[in-house]
C-alpha cells in the first residue's frame, strides 16, 4: 500500500495495519533531554529505548539538535519528529515509528532558543552523538585541543558557542548563574571512557572561560555509556521500500539491525528514564564493556572497512563471504584482541560468534566507504590501543597491522583499480599531500602517516616491532593487493 501522503502527527491513524505506532498520548510528552548531533544512530538506538518507555513517564521527550546541518530537522519538522525505524534481518523488513523526539532545532539558526531551553530546569540530561571530531580534542591524549578553530571562536564568543562542547559549557553558566542544578552530560559516542573525556573537555574549557565555572562543572555527572547498533545509511530505495510498508512518506527512516546494545553508568544527580526496563544494561563501571565493543566490533569493523574497500567490496556483507577475510577476522578477534580484555563471566568466544553473524546479516547494507570515514580519529581506540597492549606484552600484532596498513593504504585516496577514493577525514587534506610527496614510495609514506602525532602519538613511531609490521603489510598492498594479502595473514 502506497500514499502520497506524509508522515505525521495528523496521518499516524492511517498508518497501515500491523505497524507499530506510539502507544503514548504524545500531546502528554514534555521534554527532559537534548541530545545534541541528532543523527543516524541516535534515532536507532537511545530515542528507541526512550520510546519504550515514555508512556510509564512522559517527561523525558527529546528535543534534538543538528550542530551542523539543518537536513534533520527539514525532514523531521513537517512529521512532528515522527520517523520510521526499520529493522532488517533475513527475513524481512519490520518497521516501527517512533514518537520520542518532540522536536529537531538547527544550532545554527536557533542557537539561543537551544541554549536558552538547555538552560531550563526542566531539561534533565543532555546526551551527545557528535562523532569523535565533534569533540573537538586530541584523539592520541583526549585533551582539548585549544587551537581547535570551534574552540578559538568559543572562548572569544561564549554565548554563541559553535561546538559541543562550547554548547554544553554555555548552559551550565547559565544554570550556574540562575542556581539551577547542572544538567547530566552523557555521550553516547565511541569514545574511550567516553563520559570521561567529555567531562575532561567541557572542564578544561569552562576553566579556561572562567576558573570558579570549570571548578563548578568538575562537580556535574558525565557518566560513560557503550553503545552498539549497526545503523546504515539510508538510500531513496530505502525510503520506497518503508512508503509501500508504513502506506505514508517517511522523508528520513532509519534502517538497522535486530540487535541492540547500551551500558550505562548509573550517575544521574537529576533523574533518568526507568532505562533498565526498555533493556539497557546499568552498570557500576563501563569500561571493560567499552574496551569489548570498541576493540573487538569496532576494530574488527575498521579493518574489514580498509582492507574490503580496497579488495573491492562496497559492503560489510559482501566482506564477509570472503572466506579469507572472515578467517582475518575470526583470527584478529581471537588471537589478537580477546588476550587484551578482562571480562570475568563474559563469554567473549560467544560475543565474537555473535559479532560475525552480525557482520554476515545480507538485509544490512553496511558500506565499508561509510565505516572508513573519519579514520585518524577512530584508529586511536580502535586498534592502536590494543596494539600498545600487546607490545608491551610482547605479543604478536600481525593482524592488527594489517588493518593499520590498509587505512593508511586507503588514505592515499587512490584505490587498487586507479580509481579515486573520497576519503572523508578531518586530516584528509594533510594525509593526500603526505601521499603526493611519498609518490610510489611506501616507506615514505608510511614514515609520513605514522609522524602524524595526533593519530600515532610519540610512541609508536620509535616502536620496532610496530614500524616493521606495518610497513610490511603496507608494501604488500600495494605490491599484491589487499585480497591477496588477506588470505595470506589469514593462513
Amino acid at each position: 500500500m502506497v500514499t502520497n501522503s506524509r508522515l505525521s502527527q495528523s496521518t499516524l491513524a492511517n498508518i497501515a495495519k500491523g505497524i507499530a505506532v506510539p502507544a503514548y498520548d504524545r500531546t502528554k510528552v514534555t521534554p527532559g533531554i537534548v541530545h545534541l548531533g541528532i543523527g543516524a544512530f541516535h534515532r536507532a538506538h537511545m530515542a528507541v529505548y526512550v520510546d519504550d518507555l515514555l508512556g510509564a513517564d512522559p517527561s523525558w521527550g527529546i528535543v534534538g539538535a543538528s550542530l551542523r546541518r539543518p537536513d534533520t530537522k527539514e525532514a523531521l519538522e513537517p512529521q512532528d519528529g515522527l520517523y520510521t525505524i526499520a529493522v532488517r534481518d533475513a527475513e524481512g523488513t519490520h518497521p516501527r515509528v517512533i514518537g520520542s523526539i518532540l522536536k529537531v532545532m538547527d544550532a545554527n539558526s536557533e542557537r539561543e532558543a537551544l541554549l536558552a531551553l538547555m538552560a531550563d530546569p526542566s531539561i534533565r540530561i543532555v546526551s551527545l552523538t557528535v562523532t569523535e571530531k565533534g569533540y573537538c580534542h586530541d584523539p592520541a591524549t583526549g585533551e582539548l585541543d585549544e587551537k581547535h578553530a570551534d574552540i578559538v571562536h568559543d572562548l572569544a564568543h561564549p554565548m554563541a558557542p559553535k561546538s559541543a562542547p562550547g554548547m554544553l559549557v554555555e548552559a551550565l553558566a547559565r544554570r550556574r548563574a540562575a542556581g539551577i542544578a547542572p544538567f547530566t552530560v552523557m555521550s553516547c559516542d565511541n569514545l574511550p571512557n567516553n563520559g570521561h573525556t567529555a567531562k575532561r573537555i567541557v572542564s578544561r574549557l569552562a576553566a579556561l572561560r572562567d576558573a570558579g565555572l570549570g571548578e563548578w562543572v568538575e562537580a556535574v555527572a558525565f557518566p560513560s555509556t557503550m553503545v552498539d547498533r549497526i545503523v546504515p545509511s539510508t538510500t531513496d530505495a530505502d525510503r520506497a521500500e518503508i512508503a509501500g510498508l508504513i502506506g505514508a512518506e517517511d522523508a528520513w527512516p532509519i534502517m538497522t539491525e535486530p540487535f541492540t546494545q547500551w551500558v550505562i553508568e548509573d550517575h544521574f544527580p537529576g533523574g533518568r528514564p526507568a532505562f533498565e526496563q526498555a533493556g539497557a544494561q546499568l552498570v557500576v563501571d563501563v569500561e571493560p564493556f567499552e574496551h569489548m565493543k570498541l576493540r573487538m566490533l569496532n576494530g574488527a569493523h575498521s579493518t574489514m572497512a580498509y582492507s574490503g574497500y580496497l579488495g573491492g567490496y562496497e559492503y560489510i556483507a559482501e566482506v564477509m563471504g570472503d572466506p579469507a577475510y572472515v578467517k582475518l577476522v575470526h583470527g584478529l578477534m581471537t588471537e589478537e584482541v580477546m588476550p587484551t580484555l578482562d571480562m570475568p563471566g563474559v563469554d567473549l568466544g560467544a560475543y565474537r560468534d555473535q559479532l560475525l553473524e552480525r557482520f554476515r546479516n545480507p538485509a544490512l547494507k553496511h558500506r565499508t566507504w561509510q565505516i572508513a570515514m573519519d579514520g585518524s580519529q577512530k584508529l586511536p581506540q580502535r586498534l592502536l590501543g590494543t596494539i600498545r597492549d600487546r607490545l608491551k606484552a610482547g605479543q604478536g600484532i600481525e593482524r592488527l597491522a594489517l588493518g593499520v596498513a590498509a587505512w593508511m593504504r586507503y588514505v592515499t585516496g587512490v584505490a587498487e583499480d586507479g580509481s579515486e577514493i573520497d576519503v572523508r577525514d578531518p586530516h584528509a587534506l594533510k594525509m593526500h599531500a603526505i601521499a603526493a610527496d611519498a609518490g610510489d614510495d611506501s616507506e615514505a609514506l608510511f614514515e609520513g602517516l605514522v609522524a602524524l602525532v595526533e593519530v600515532f602519538g610519540t610512541d609508536l613511531a620509535g616502536n620496532e616491532t610496530f614500524c616493521e609490521a606495518v610497513l610490511g603489510h603496507l608494501e604488500s598492498l600495494f605490491d599484491v593487493g589487499a585480497r591477496a594479502i588477506v588470505a595470506k595473514v589469514a593462513g
